[in-house]
């Protein structure tokens, strides 16, 4: 005959069974969740990088030319400096 501690002892390892396989299928559809927001996140920040990296390039090229502009100013500087300094060796020749 079964005594009353093995009709406890089986009920309990029953519903312990019972609630870790409702705990088990828990946790598959969270991770499964996890992954689809990990997808939609890894998405995202594709779309974030071809965004700023379509945003640089004109930076760059706009700071390139901006430094090619300032080279090209201080060539004429120079320049004019060069015929200032001609214009008055000319000027006190003449006198």
């Amino acid at each position: 005959m079964i005594d009353p501690t093995q009709i406890l002892l089986i009920v309990v390892v029953s519903v312990l069974t019972i609630l870790l396989v409702f705990v088990g299928v828990q946790v598959f559809f969270i991770l499964r969740e996890v992954k689809f927001s990990i997808q939609k996140v890894n998405k995202v920040l594709d779309d974030v990088c071809k965004i700023s990296n379509s945003v640089v390039k004109p930076v760059e090229i706009l700071s390139s030319s901006a430094i090619g502009l300032s080279a090209l100013g201080k060539l004429f500087g120079s320049i004019s400096k060069r015929k200032a300094k001609n214009a008055e060796k000319e000027v006190d020749k003449n006198e």
